[in-house]
């Protein structure tokens, strides 16, 4: 178990915790800047939380690369910390009436067919490498989450639906990134 593995685990122990804080409810008044804006102490913290735990997505992977201790382990949970807590953290979205459930359903959806077809390409020998569009869709949807969990902070104050722009964008980069990734991989997709 080197660091960059425990970087991965924690990631991993983080998600429950961050769901704790979006959906036990807390009796406790929200904090309020006027009449514009409220936005619970739970959102708070979960939101430092995952920012935290996105935070450590490229680290784990640059540490292991940087001391050459990239393990299986690695290879495994990495991929898998980061469908969990985006996932939880959607889900958690849906549950509070932040993001449509069609929204989460799709980006959700991306995320099992491109783990497929990278489990094929692995029984087929070959590792498909992230895209662009890829790591765009990753940028794009850690800023959804967290301009959703911070009520649309500091874009409310001036009438700007940030939060439901970057959605949208973050539902067309997600497909887009998809279909890039089956089509630049078809051979790997059985046609008989």
């Amino acid at each position: 178990m080197n660091l960059a593995n425990k970087i991965t685990l924690a990631r991993i122990i983080l998600v429950p915790i961050i769901m704790v804080f979006l959906l036990v409810n807390i009796d406790i008044k929200p904090l309020e800047f006027g009449d514009d804006y409220s936005i619970t102490y739970n959102q708070i913290i979960a939101a430092i939380i995952f920012i935290i735990a996105a935070s450590t997505d490229g680290l784990d992977g640059y540490i292991a690369r940087k001391n050459k201790i990239v393990t299986n382990l690695g290879k495994l949970l990495d991929p898998l910390a980061d469908k969990l807590l985006v996932a939880a953290v959607l889900i958690s979205l849906v549950q509070m009436d932040k993001l449509a459930a069609w929204m989460a359903i799709v980006i959700i959806s991306r995320e099992f067919a491109v783990t497929g077809l990278r489990q094929i390409a692995l029984l087929e020998g070959s590792v498909m490498a992230a895209s662009k569009w890829g790591k765009w869709k990753t940028a794009v949807q850690i800023t959804m989450i967290i301009s959703l969990l911070l009520n649309n902070f500091p874009f409310t104050f001036i009438d700007f639906p940030f939060d439901e722009i970057v959605s949208w964008i973050a539902v067309l980069i997600t497909v887009y990134s998809g279909f890039d990734y089956f089509f630049k991989n078809k051979q790997l997709i059985p046609v008989q």
